[in-house]
């Protein structure tokens, strides 16, 4: 009789337990959620119609460059100077065309005009 007690007590723990982690599982919530996966082109831009601006007092230095990316994009950004040169931001004129300040550059460090554009 004593080990049927034992068994029978064993069960009753084990059941107690199972529901007691059945009474946590159920009280979680979980918010309605999204996932997915998508895939879009990425192409480049066309840059044509560059124009540099020397500045009128020092024709030494660069007073700006600009350009047009041949389609719309949102930020453009420049460097002429390959592995120290600062970036510029361009702002937009008329269409695709772009301007970028350049205010002090000295014209014989650029040995690049690398444009970087994108649209959001």
């Amino acid at each position: 009789m004593l080990r049927n007690f034992k068994v029978l007590f064993v069960v009753l723990v084990i059941a107690i337990l199972s529901v007691s982690a059945y009474a946590f599982a159920a009280a979680n919530t979980v918010p309605a959620t999204k996932a997915g996966d998508g895939l879009g082109v990425v192409s480049g831009y066309t840059v044509t119609s560059v124009v540099y601006t020397l500045n009128g007092t020092d024709p030494s230095t660069l007073d700006s460059v600009a350009f047009d990316v041949g389609a719309a994009a949102s930020q453009v950004e420049v460097q002429l100077v390959a592995t120290t040169g600062s970036w510029y931001t361009c702002t937009l004129g008329t269409g695709t065309t772009w301007s970028c300040t350049t205010t002090g550059l000295d014209v014989s460090t650029i040995d690049q005009l690398r444009v970087v554009a994108a649209s959001n």
